[in-house]
């Protein structure tokens, strides 16, 4: 599907971005066509600080230079050429809010957000397998509107690390925000299971990272991924400590809490959906998560999260095409089901996961983010599955 890009002035405007949203290339010598003569005046190679445009990419000469623009380090990649067209989903939709039993744009249209995970961050994050371009070829070429950010805590995330990992996610927030995405922040508390086990760490992150981007309306926050071997209430407890925390520097945030049995409404545990009925959160404008993959979680998961979406937003934030453990065989047949009930029901959505681990759910073919090359080419087969899910309807 042909790629088209949205203004520069009106993303600027609408996210208060300090940079445009696509370049202009207009005027810029296309490759090999090149913007320096030799002694014989014809055109061979790029002085440093020459630009050329090539694929519809845009890049800057380091050094003198005769290489193919991208081959090398002697080009500095500056991001996608824009013709002005493309509406991106947050000039399309605005500050997202929740309404009745699902998720709203500005103007009070109910709305289904299709995307993407990162995997860890300490693993697969800023400058491995998320980069201009990777989030260029998620923004443009997949047509996503949105990405999950998982910051794991444990398992060498935020706590060996709160100053790095922090910055890590404010650059990546500013990136995936410049070419028009939403973010899911997501706070990935996953080992131990009990979410309150890391609440003063979970108030230090938020604190951190709303106040660096209270300013924007394209970010979302799940301050609790898979809650797991813990009782509802305990996880309504945490939240009805953390979401304050958001709240008195964002207002108007919105937020996602996972829910029991690994944010399955209990299905995993043996709990169910009328606990959080029974005993819910007290605050508007928040979401429950619920997630599952395919292979392992058939038509009892299906049901339950038919059920609590009847009743309770809920947002599909993480789910794979093969077992819970992202790896092993694909069921698309099964995965189709929970597509057809998404789409019917406007339940948004983000797959696991954007990168090139080994495991078959990782939608590229190792190596893809050593060579950020991240063409079709170089997709699994989970991963072309997922990027037809994502542009179905563009």
């Amino acid at each position: 599907m042909k790629s088209i890009y949205l203004s520069a002035i009106s993303l600027a405007v609408g996210l208060g971005c300090s940079q445009a949203y696509g370049q202009s290339c207009d005027g810029v010598n296309a490759y090999p066509n090149w913007p320096q003569l030799d002694w014989q005046g014809k055109p061979s190679h790029a002085n440093t600080g020459d630009k050329m445009q090539h694929d519809n990419k845009l890049y800057q000469a380091n050094w003198w230079t005769k290489s193919e623009p991208g081959s090398n380090a002697a080009w500095q990649y500056l991001g996608r050429c824009s013709d002005g067209t493309q509406v991106s989903p947050i000039e399309k939709y605005g500050r997202l809010k929740v309404c009745g039993t699902g998720l709203c744009s500005e103007h009070n249209a109910r709305i289904q957000l299709r995307g993407m995970s990162s995997h860890g961050l300490q693993w697969y994050g800023l400058g491995k397998c998320m980069t201009d371009v990777s989030l260029d070829v998620l923004a443009y070429d997949w047509q996503a509107d949105i990405v999950r950010l998982s910051l794991y805590v444990q398992e060498g995330g935020y706590e060996n690390d709160p100053a790095g990992f922090t910055a890590q996610m404010n650059t990546l927030i500013d990136k995936a925000s410049q070419r028009g995405l939403y973010v899911l922040v997501d706070w990935h508390q996953l080992n131990p299971g009990d979410p309150n086990f890391n609440l003063d760490l979970a108030k230090q992150f938020f604190t951190d990272i709303v106040t660096s981007n209270k300013h924007r309306k394209n970010v979302i926050y799940d301050i609790a991924n898979e809650p797991n071997k813990v009782e509802w209430s305990q996880i309504r407890h945490y939240a009805e400590q953390v979401i304050p925390v958001i709240r008195n520097i964002q207002p108007d945030a919105l937020i996602l809490l996972g829910t029991h049995g690994w944010s399955t409404f209990g299905a995993s545990s043996g709990g169910s959906v009328q606990d959080v009925l029974n005993d819910p959160v007290k605050f508007d404008n928040i979401m429950y998560t619920f997630h599952f993959y395919a292979a392992s979680h058939k038509d009892y998961y299906r049901t339950v999260l038919d059920q609590a979406s009847d009743v309770l937003p809920v947002f599909v934030s993480e789910w794979g095409t093969q077992n819970y453990d992202g790896d092993g065989p694909n069921d698309f047949v099964s995965a189709q089901q929970y597509i057809d009930l998404m789409a019917r029901k406007k339940i948004s959505w983000t797959n696991w996961n954007y990168s090139d681990d080994f495991r078959s759910g990782a939608v590229f073919k190792r190596g893809a983010c050593t060579n950020q090359n991240f063409t079709d080419s170089q997709l699994k087969e989970a991963g072309a599955w997922v990027k037809a899910r994502i542009g179905e309807g563009r």
